[in-house]
């Protein structure tokens, strides 16, 4: 792949974070535990409980919901390059409506592209479900019905790093270790976002950081599958 440095600057980077819907199990409804266990008999076949498999539900958009979106752009000049980071935090339907709002006033082009990790699969239909589910319209991004598969907007860096092997998947933070890119240290990981978000006073700033630095750590290793030099620390701007 093969982008050009003054190409960097139509590239919106993003990462969500997202937990379930309720904090646990029980405080389901009878038809929403019922909707549970039908949706997520294949996943947990006879190994767990839907109660047991419980602590998936923020990755599934039907029962989960999205607690922060942390974007990255390039502002690039003939002396400088920088890379600002913004995040979205607060109740999901004002989290979705900035976010739309950034999109739409500085990310419409149809030069403009988003990108994540895993993003296909992820990102980017959970982020367009959930405008859905809130009544938020979508924009045009993240709006594909319309559009043909070679007009689809989306950059993914483990399709990247695939390089059509459809069946390997590879984790960010095992690809910034294999690429040698400098990882952020993270005092939590994806699997304790739920239980810090629902357990601790001050927990959506742990969240945010965690977010806005896998952005970071994004930028990095896309930095590097384009054959570019990587950001040095002083190019990085949080906003």
């Amino acid at each position: 792949m093969r982008i050009d440095k003054n190409q960097l600057k139509y590239i919106l980077f993003l990462d969500i974070e997202t937990v379930p819907q309720k904090k646990n199990f029980e405080e389901l409804s009878d038809i929403e535990k019922k909707l549970w266990e039908n949706k997520t008999a294949y996943q947990r076949k006879e190994e767990f409980t839907p109660e047991e498999f419980y602590d998936r539900a923020g990755i599934l958009a039907e029962f989960g919901k999205i607690v922060c979106i942390s974007v990255g752009f390039f502002q690039i000049t003939n002396t400088k390059r920088e890379f600002r980071i913004k995040s979205f935090v607060g109740e999901e339907p004002t989290i979705l409506k900035e976010f739309k709002a950034l999109v739409e006033k500085y990310f419409s082009h149809t030069n403009n592209l988003f990108c994540a990790h895993n993003g296909k699969e992820f990102d980017f239909p959970y982020i367009a479900r959930r405008m859905i589910i809130n009544s938020i319209p979508l924009p045009d991004k993240l709006d594909l019905q319309s559009k043909k598969p070679w007009e689809v907007p989306y950059l993914d860096t483990l399709e990247l790093w695939k390089f059509g092997d459809r069946k390997n998947y590879t984790s960010l933070d095992l690809l910034t270790h294999t690429l040698g890119v400098p990882s952020p240290k993270n005092d939590i990981d994806g699997s304790q976002v739920a239980q810090v978000f629902y357990e601790e006073a001050n927990g959506i700033e742990r969240i945010k950081t965690y977010c806005e630095k896998d952005v970071l750590a994004l930028v990095q290793v896309f930095l590097r599958l384009s054959t570019l030099p990587i950001l040095e620390e002083k190019e990085v701007l949080f906003v």
